[in-house]
């Protein structure tokens, strides 16, 4: 089977104990295995790798695969998990790659941030649903996320330059007239509406062609400020890219866009931009389940925007740190981060500036779905406590009123509606959340957001599971089955 490419050497004969730790709790049969790494092998145009259950069990006897199995390895039990499982928390190691396509510890540089966008949303369009995953299939966390992020407050030399290769390029006239440039703003601005209006989905490969486009441009001679406006649009959109592919389940590809975003945002001098893709990848490492994690970013965010972050945008930062520590289980943190940005929000817009269209999003109601989700989740984490379940419920309620006069933001109407509906299992009322789960199931229709459709489904298996005997859940689990079956991921 070495010509399968689905194993290498040997690691001494000794049982790997650690992969099997994670496949036993998998509750997957060695064929089952075997036919996922297959699955995702042939999704990848990785033909020649043909798995079976024997195979299977020399892995778990210290057989070392060779690439790219490590990596479809990592990504399937993390998919299985909800959380990061590395390459090495299941004993096996990783091939040398380059920056490129291994990680997110990447070259703090225009150039190379041009390039590396270029390349990486090339691929993703290339390489259909996966986006260009490859060789990079693993999502980073802890050390290996947060230090590299962290270089994002490290002053580059020379910042006056945005390209300093090019110094030519403060002398040549502009290839894009200021009208144009407008317009690639202006169109940013829509692709975001439509995200909120119909999902990650719908507009996933658009954005992504759009941001190819922009590299395009900055690889080309461009004066100074020019390239300045067009590193905030490839910013914004590579973040949208992200947040996009987020949206819809594609993980790994969601935080190498975050990322790069970064990168961009720094290029630009854009420190506020920064802080709020630091918060997209917060949000992400939340749902993976790396609070930790989650809460090194957002303060990372927050020191590197103290002096020029709008009160919208630090309000917006007080109520991840909040969905942080509540994760984490430390109620009196997350309390005052609360507080924080319920006291911070109420100066946003007071001194008239204008604010980006980026954080225009976090209105009224997003401040109260936030923040009641963070007492939501406080309760799950004290194990069902009815106290924090009653503080998340008033909350929530105001969250779900104000987002159901809102026409745009439908995706979060519908979380925040899914949210209530947990609210009410945790208050033991089946019935009510039935009701609320049922007005979510008919946005998540009109809406192409695999995060929707999950936190729905994962709702529902709950009731049942708690509340099997009431026929309001029997019924609306057998209504949800018809109505939003279960497909392969939408891009």
């Amino acid at each position: 089977m070495v010509g399968s490419g689905a194993s290498g050497t040997s690691a001494g004969k000794r049982p790997n104990e650690q992969l099997s730790s994670w496949f036993v709790r998998s509750g997957w049969s060695k064929g089952e295995l075997a036919r996922q790494v297959n699955r995702r092998a042939r999704q990848l145009g990785a033909h020649h790798i043909s798995t079976d259950t024997s195979r299977v069990r020399r892995w778990l006897d210290g057989e070392m695969p060779r690439e790219p199995i490590p990596r479809i390895l990592s990504e399937l039990f993390s998919e299985r998990f909800g959380s990061v499982v590395a390459v090495e928390d299941l004993g096996l190691r990783t091939a040398h790659q380059s920056p490129s396509v291994s990680g997110v510890d990447l070259p703090w540089a225009a150039p190379q941030t041009v390039s590396l966008l270029s390349e990486y949303s090339r691929s993703d369009l290339m390489l259909a649903r996966r986006g260009f995953l490859g060789t990079s299939l693993v999502l980073s966390a802890g050390p290996a996320l947060i230090e590299p992020m962290q270089r994002w407050l490290v002053p580059s030399p020379g910042n006056e330059r945005i390209l300093a290769e090019t110094p030519a390029n403060a002398r040549r006239p502009s290839r894009l007239s200021k009208p144009e440039l407008d317009l690639l703003e202006t169109t940013t601005e829509m692709f975001r509406q439509w995200d909120a209006q119909c999902g990650g989905g719908l507009r996933r490969k658009a954005v992504v062609g759009q941001l190819h486009e922009v590299t395009d441009l900055l690889q080309e001679p461009q004066p100074d400020a020019t390239a300045k406006r067009l590193f905030r649009v490839a910013a914004e959109l590579a973040e949208l890219a992200g947040w996009m592919s987020y949206d819809v389940g594609l993980q790994p590809t969601a935080q190498k866009y975050f990322v790069l975003a970064l990168h961009a945002a720094k290029e630009c001098g854009d420190k506020p931009l920064g802080s709020y893709i630091l918060s997209s990848m917060s949000r992400q490492m939340i749902h993976l389940g790396r609070p930790d994690d989650a809460l090194e970013l957002i303060h990372l965010a927050q020191y590197g925007s103290r002096d020029c972050a709008t009160p919208r945008t630090q309000a917006m930062l007080y109520a991840m740190e909040a969905r942080a520590y509540a994760n984490m289980g430390q109620p009196s943190k997350c309390k005052r981060a609360v507080r924080m940005s319920e006291d911070t929000y109420g100066d946003a817009g007071l001194d008239g500036e204008p604010e980006p269209d980026w954080i225009q999003f976090f209105s009224e109601a997003e401040l109260n779905g936030e923040n009641a989700h963070s007492f939501r989740d406080l309760a799950y984490v004290a194990g069902r406590s009815p106290t924090y379940a009653s503080l998340a419920e008033p909350v929530m309620e105001k969250a779900v009123m104000l987002f159901g006069k809102d026409d745009v933001h439908q995706r979060s109407y519908a979380l925040n509606l899914i949210g209530m509906a947990t609210v009410h299992l945790l208050k033991r009322e089946p019935e009510q959340s039935t009701v609320l789960a049922g007005e979510a199931l008919k946005i998540a229709k009109t809406v192409r957001s695999e995060r929707v459709n999950t936190r729905l489904r994962k709702t529902v298996d709950t009731a049942l599971r708690e509340f099997g005997d009431v026929a309001e859940v029997v019924d609306f689990t057998d209504l949800l089955g018809k109505e939003l079956p279960e497909t392969a991921e939408a891009v």
